[in-house]
């Protein structure tokens, strides 16, 4: 049984096809398997991941217990990788990337680490709730080297509240849990138009500064 094979889903085979085989053959290790490849290859959406995972456990293929709690341990799985990335990038080698890149000052990282060692904690709970920033998120923490066990907390908890929606919504929708994709893929364009207008604003008012500077 293709559990993808729904009215509605944007992909049925490939990559996402192999996903739902994992989930269809080892059931909830297969479901934490994919969502820590999601965190690690954003492109891979966690909107039809979990859903799917929920109407797998609608069917018996897991429990909805074990589908949310192995779930969440593929985030923090994930979300652990990426951690020590950051932490290996480290403060110097992310001030010499930063140095490099055109419109962008050694301060702007500053500023960063300034304001990450205010609101970090939140940052990494509630990022974990957002397309996109879910999986970056755990980068600037590695960065900072926020302690371990605090992240770990965080990172499972903002975690455990998204995977149970999704999860949850694709158990009750049943064979109409590709809903769940519009609606949470609607949510992700916000964001990314949040996101392109911040970028260009910066761009722009960084260009004029740079301009008069030069006057």
């Amino acid at each position: 049984m293709n559990f993808l094979a729904q009215p509605g889903t944007a992909q049925t085979d490939g990559l996402v096809g192999w996903i739902t085989g994992l989930m269809e053959t080892i059931g909830g290790p297969g479901a934490g398997l994919a969502v820590a490849l999601e965190n690690l290859f954003p492109p891979i959406p966690s909107e039809v991941i979990l859903p799917l995972a929920g109407f797998a456990a609608s069917r018996g293929t897991m429990s909805l217990l074990g589908a949310i709690l192995w779930t969440t341990l593929g985030s923090l799985a994930g979300a652990v990788v990426l951690y020590y990335l950051g932490a290996w990038l480290g403060r110097d080698r992310t001030r010499a990337i930063a140095a490099k890149l055109p419109l962008v000052k050694v301060s702007d990282v500053d500023r960063t680490e300034a304001w990450f060692a205010r609101h970090g904690t939140k940052a990494v709970f509630l990022g974990r709730m957002v397309p996109i920033f879910r999986s970056f998120i755990s980068l600037p923490a590695g960065v900072e080297r926020m302690p371990m066990p605090a992240f770990l907390v965080l990172t499972a908890l903002g975690s455990l509240i998204w995977n149970t929606a999704l999860v949850l919504a694709g158990y009750l929708l049943g064979q109409s849990w590709w809903i769940v994709e519009s609606y949470v893929g609607i949510f992700q364009k916000v964001v990314v138009v949040a996101v392109v207008v911040a970028v260009v604003w910066f761009v722009a008012a960084r260009v004029v500064r740079m301009r008069k500077a030069r006057a």
